[in-house]
């Protein structure tokens, strides 16, 4: 069984993948894989030089994340060029992890299941859900980022309403640490019954 693991920016999706994985879950984040992607004289390394020049690579020759990251918020070509290289890899990366799983079902961790109309590909979609404030407030203490800036990455996201629209199970996340773990084995245990009832 696949489990797609989603929710918004500061919802508290790293924190349950990393319980998930604490009690045995193999559990892969396709945000690692797109990152890794790019690194140094790898394959999408080759494909973004052939296809982006030498100008974003700084004096280490490592690509400038930041550069592009400029870059493709204002230009939505060179963001789709960006995804054909990405988003191939990742999809190979991911489904190698599918096949070498050990657990009785594993989480792929995806920010963007909605906007990327991908929900069909999982057999359950879990969602990690919390308060708009509550987001905020943690994403400001994790990235020192502005309100203001942490707004507008949550409003180019997917809404809370159209995540939980895909959802077969959701987590509500507002609280502590503890509260998360408790929900997470909860749907741990939950799971294990679906695998087993087959």
């Amino acid at each position: 069984m696949i489990i797609g693991l989603t929710g918004g920016i500061g919802s508290g999706k790293s924190a349950a993948a990393a319980l998930f994985k604490d009690i045995g879950v193999d559990l892969i984040d396709a945000d690692d894989l797109a990152r890794d992607s790019l690194n140094i004289n790898s394959e999408g390394y080759k494909l973004f030089i052939d296809e982006f020049g030498n100008k974003y690579i700084d004096e280490n020759k490592n690509i400038n994340r930041e550069l592009i990251r400029k870059l493709i918020f204002n230009d939505s070509d060179a963001k789709s060029k960006l995804e054909n290289i990405i988003h191939p890899i990742v999809r190979s990366g991911i489904e190698t992890f599918i096949k070498n799983k050990k657990s009785d079902y594993c989480i792929i961790v995806v920010p963007l299941i909605f906007e990327t109309n991908s929900s069909k590909i999982y057999d359950r979609v879990l969602v990690i859900d919390c308060d708009v404030d509550v987001q905020i407030s943690r994403t400001s203490k994790r990235d020192n980022q502005t309100k203001s800036d942490i707004e507008n990455i949550i409003n180019k996201q997917a809404t809370r309403e159209q995540r939980l629209s895909i959802a077969d199970d959701v987590i509500v996340n507002n609280g502590s640490l503890d509260l998360l773990r408790n929900e997470v084995l909860k749907i741990h245990k939950k799971y294990l019954e679906i695998v087993k009832n087959g």
